[in-house]
């Protein structure tokens, strides 16, 4: 009987609970799954990667996929995404919202000027063990959700009208995922909280 295979080591920064979910192909997708997709297959036509036929054809894969195998597949071939640059996710009003397994740049900037921003990284695969989240806010407010075990830093952060509400956890500076939080909030008001589990 041959052995069992033995699993590669994890890269530096990601954790056993963080890449199990979505390694596994099996696994259902969570609506907000597909958003990560689509902008990825948004930045490959624009870049002039795929034809006009191919990304209809793309799209239609990924709002159609039940499984993260399916949403895998209907991204192959396309090229990797650069790393060492500064992903943006920016609405000018309606609410900005990212959760699940959702990935994580070294570099975020989240900018909105009406609308609320939701973020929650409880659950997100993180591609450097120190993120730099870069906040750009008119009058909506923002709430970001963290790793149980994370180090969260807001002192870059300027605040306009409302104090940020952020109590660290009882496991934070564990050794966790470090989160550095700046930019600048206008009427609205940063609430931080750690995951539960």
């Amino acid at each position: 009987m041959s052995p069992a295979p033995q699993k590669s080591p994890l890269p530096r920064g990601y954790s056993e609970t963080v890449t199990s979910s979505p390694e596994d192909p099996s696994s259902p997708l969570a609506e907000d799954d597909r958003e990560p997709a689509l902008q990825r297959l948004r930045e490959a036509y624009a870049d002039g990667h795929l034809t006009h036929e191919e990304m209809d054809a793309r799209l239609e894969r990924v709002l159609t996929a039940r499984t993260r195998g399916e949403l895998s597949s209907a991204l192959s071939a396309l090229p990797a995404e650069p790393r060492g640059t500064t992903s943006t996710i920016a609405a000018a009003g309606g609410r900005i919202l990212r959760r699940g397994a959702w990935r994580v740049p070294r570099d975020l900037k989240v900018a909105s000027a009406y609308g609320k921003v939701r973020l929650d990284l409880s659950r997100a695969v993180f591609e450097q063990p120190v993120v730099d989240i870069r906040l750009e806010l008119g009058t909506g407010g923002a709430r970001i959700t963290v790793p149980r075990d994370a180090v969260v830093e807001v002192d870059d952060l300027n605040t306009g009208w409302k104090d940020v509400r952020y109590r660290p956890g009882r496991l934070s500076g564990t050794g966790g995922q470090r989160i550095r939080i700046s930019g600048t909030m206008g009427f609205g008001r940063l609430k931080i909280r750690h995951a539960w589990r």
